[in-house]
């Protein structure tokens, strides 16, 4: 049937709509936040340890330190921090939350990541994985665009991936063993691939039996950051007969989550520079 030469600048207007309508539909759609449980914390909230009390309890504080390093970490959840104060203590080294997800970077990272350098100390930054949001591979390049890069100066600890209860929802995020190993895998891999150093994984025992079925093969090389609140830092994850780092307390003073690298100070130091 002919058509009418009239119709047809508006047939090829509906053309045109109709096809980038459909150039729209087919763009990559940015991650977005699972949804989380009734009652739970708003995202971007989650910090290192933040499970630990509700799952493995506390107990009393190591005794021995004479060979260990004290250090703290931190989140939006200490806002300024008293980083003179600190260095005054004893700390020497500091972790700062760096984002959260893909969709979250802790507004207070500039003065924590920044303040505790400026005083003296060894500072590094941390990533809250949410396995249920986007890839591991999404999260690295998420966390290294955004603070959780690695300079070979001495005084920049390598990335930290911390993996633990989900205080948003299911503990394991939803996530069978086989298919957490391999989203810690796609997170360490990535950031390898982008920073030419091996992440350290922050987990507790507890939850990585539960949430990986103790995999071992992470442990040949990524160092291990342990949390557990006790007197003795007790049994480690599955291939790890040491651990580097250790968050034995949230209750400390000043800042609440202090840790213990097993090590003296020059250690952290030849640990920084990598």
């Amino acid at each position: 049937m002919p058509v009418h030469r009239s119709a047809l600048p508006r047939i090829r207007a509906l053309a045109t709509a109709g096809a980038v309508l459909l150039a729209v539909l087919s763009l990559p759609r940015p991650a977005v936040a699972a949804e989380s449980a009734p009652g739970a914390p708003p995202r971007g909230s989650a910090r290192m340890g933040m499970g630990v009390l509700a799952h493995d309890g506390r107990g009393g504080l190591p005794t021995v330190r004479t060979t260990r390093t004290e250090g703290v970490d931190v989140s939006s959840h200490q806002g300024n921090v008293a980083w003179t104060t600190l260095w005054n203590s004893g700390v020497r080294w500091a972790y700062a939350k760096a984002t959260e997800g893909t969709y979250y970077t802790n507004p207070y990272h500039s003065q924590q990541y920044g303040g505790s350098y400026d005083v003296g100390m060894i500072r590094g930054a941390y990533h809250f994985g949410t396995p249920d949001t986007a890839s591991g591979a999404a999260q690295a390049d998420y966390f290294v665009d955004r603070g959780g890069d690695w300079s070979a100066d001495g005084r920049t600890l390598p990335g930290v991936l911390d993996i633990e209860w989900n205080p948003y929802g299911d503990a394991c995020y939803g996530k069978s063993p086989s298919a957490m190993v391999s989203w810690i895998r796609d997170f360490l891999d990535r950031y390898r691939y982008r920073t030419g150093r091996d992440a350290v994984l922050y987990t507790a025992t507890s939850w990585w039996k539960q949430c990986t079925g103790n995999y071992a093969g992470f442990a040949a090389t990524t160092p291990l950051w342990i949390a557990r609140y006790a007197s003795t830092v007790g049994e480690l994850p599955a291939g790890w007969d040491a651990y580097t780092m250790w968050q034995y307390t949230s209750t400390g003073p000043t800042v609440g989550d202090h840790d213990l690298f097993n090590g003296t100070p020059d250690r952290v130091r030849t640990f920084a520079l990598g």
